[in-house]
């Protein structure tokens, strides 16, 4: 159910222009940084939870969106913002 509200935040945020980073929180605690519109990868519309791609840096992750707890812009300085 979350990922009915995760994924169409992520596609709003991808879309915003300019581009403004921002991070995946996942139910592990990780938070993987979105730090270019071109480093994630999923089928736009494709309808359910779908599954993505990111690369951040030296990361590589594979994951869906039912394992994103929540999206946060960022800051000039990485640091999240009130989206």
């Amino acid at each position: 159910m979350r990922a009915t509200l995760v994924r169409p935040e992520v596609q709003r945020l991808l879309g915003q222009k300019p581009f403004r980073p921002f991070a995946l929180i996942m139910e592990s605690g990780d938070r993987v940084i979105v730090e270019h519109p071109e480093n994630i990868a999923f089928d736009p519309v494709a309808q359910g939870v779908g599954d993505f791609y990111v690369i951040s840096g030296r990361l590589r992750l594979f994951s869906t969106f039912e394992a994103v707890t929540s999206v946060t812009r960022l800051d000039a300085g990485g640091e999240a913002t009130t989206a």
